[in-house]
């Protein structure tokens, strides 16, 4: 029934072994359509091509691309102009996202910075305590 050779399908388990996933993930990307294993009955067997688009998913949930737009930058591999599409598209969502990541490390100095700031104090107030009660 198979046109391909074995060492290009992978089953569900060798995927999760190779992407460090689990078969409900999996299962989840091809309910949303991100992935299209050939099913075999129950059996699931992922192509080359089911390898890539999995590898680019994780890249994108790691880098904190929804899962509609990864979906979409996926969609545009097909447009027949050498992927330029895709790549303006991936380059306009990554561009995005930088500037997010960056305003929320800066939220995260800040917070850091007051945290820092706050124990300092309570260092100083609770010596100040210790320094009373030792003299009474």
């Amino acid at each position: 029934m198979r046109d391909m050779t074995d060492e290009q399908l992978m089953t569900i388990r060798e995927m999760c072994t190779a992407f460090e996933v689990t078969p409900r993930t999996l299962r989840f990307y091809e309910q949303k359509e991100l992935l299209f294993p050939i099913r075999e009955g129950q059996k699931r067997l992922f192509t080359r091509r089911d390898r890539a688009r999995l590898k680019l998913i994780l890249r994108g949930k790691r880098f904190g691309f929804s899962l509609e737009e990864i979906r979409q930058l996926l969609d545009l591999y097909h447009v027949g102009d050498q992927q330029q599409t895709q790549l303006e598209a991936a380059y306009g969502v990554a561009k995005g996202r930088l500037a997010d990541l960056i305003r929320q490390r800066d939220e995260l100095n800040t917070a850091i910075e007051e945290l820092q700031d706050q124990m300092k104090w309570g260092e100083r107030m609770l010596a100040s305590m210790e320094q009373k009660r030792a003299a009474q």
